[in-house]
């Protein structure tokens, strides 16, 4: 079986999987990384949302070799120890999450946008794509334009 190096919220690990092994297997049931969560495993809940060397990615379509030698960030690995990244901040300060089981893939979401597009428009957050069961998208769309602000 092959090897596979990379790192996970800075932290070098390995894996011996199959090549096509969906990333969010190996993060989930390998490396005990729980924050992604699973929702469609076909790549449009957006549940699973992670980073892939700074890009957005739903790690249930994502096979593992693509990321070789590559850094991929959880939800585990936005704060800074007890400092919070401002996104999270904002996500606790609109009182977004209600059942929460999206909110790791939202967040993860949210900073990815922030990253390309520093004042996002109503338009630009509506291209999220990451679905809430919940339909807390009214305090998302708040919280995306309040982190906005520290960043």
């Amino acid at each position: 079986m092959p090897k596979y190096t990379f790192s996970v919220n800075g932290n070098p690990v390995s894996v011996d999987v199959p090549a096509d092994m969906p990333l969010l297997w190996v993060l989930r049931d390998k490396l005990d990384v729980k924050g992604p969560k699973f929702g469609c495993g076909i790549g449009v809940c957006h549940a699973c949302t992670s980073h892939l060397a700074g890009k957005e990615i739903q790690p249930c379509v994502t096979p593992v070799s693509q990321c070789a030698g590559k850094e991929v960030t959880t939800i585990e690995g936005l704060a800074d120890g007890d400092d919070l990244h401002p996104v999270q901040e904002a996500w606790l300060e609109q009182d977004v999450a209600q059942c929460g089981y999206c909110q790791p893939g939202q967040i993860m979401a949210a900073v990815a946008l922030l990253k390309r597009t520093a004042n996002p428009t109503d338009a630009d957050i509506d291209k999220i794509e990451n679905v809430c069961r919940c339909g807390t998208y009214f305090r998302i769309r708040q919280a995306i334009k309040k982190a906005a602000q520290k960043m």
